[in-house]
């Protein structure tokens, strides 16, 4: 799965790349997804942001249109994303519940395993179809 992660610190990237262990193409910025930084996710399937990234209607609107499918948050709080709109155009939306930095970045590979292989994130999603009711339940 190819990916882009906003808002990435120094001390995150260690703990994502030893998580991920080179199975999903990500690509590691310290800018937040915002209309200046959305274009960074040509080409990407997926998104991970920080609750400070600007993830409102006209975001989703780009990352749509760029064939972004998911969007993970690294926060427990999901209200900075307009899931509304993210359902509207099919984007999957789930969260990591935060703990350390290695626990946050295992949690993030696994969703996006999880999602490679199309099955739904579990505990994991916040998006608009009520997913966390059943795990790994096919999503395509």
């Amino acid at each position: 799965m190819k990916v882009i992660a906003y808002s990435i610190t120094a001390p995150e990237k260690e703990h994502l790349a030893k998580a991920n262990q080179k199975k999903h193409d990500i690509t590691l910025i310290a800018n937040p997804l915002g209309i200046d930084t959305v274009a960074f996710a040509a080409g990407k399937d997926a998104v991970i942001i920080w609750n400070h990234g600007d993830v409102s209607a006209t975001i989703i609107e780009h990352l749509a249109a760029l064939n972004v499918r998911f969007i993970i948050t690294r926060s427990v709080e999901t209200g900075h994303i307009d899931k509304t709109v993210a359902a509207k155009y099919g984007v999957k939306v789930a969260n990591v519940s935060i703990g350390s930095l290695q626990g946050t970045a295992d949690q993030l590979v696994q969703i996006l395993d999880l999602y490679q292989q199309s099955k739904c994130v579990g505990d994991a999603c916040a998006c608009n179809k009520n997913c966390r009711a059943a795990k790994n339940l096919n999503i395509t």
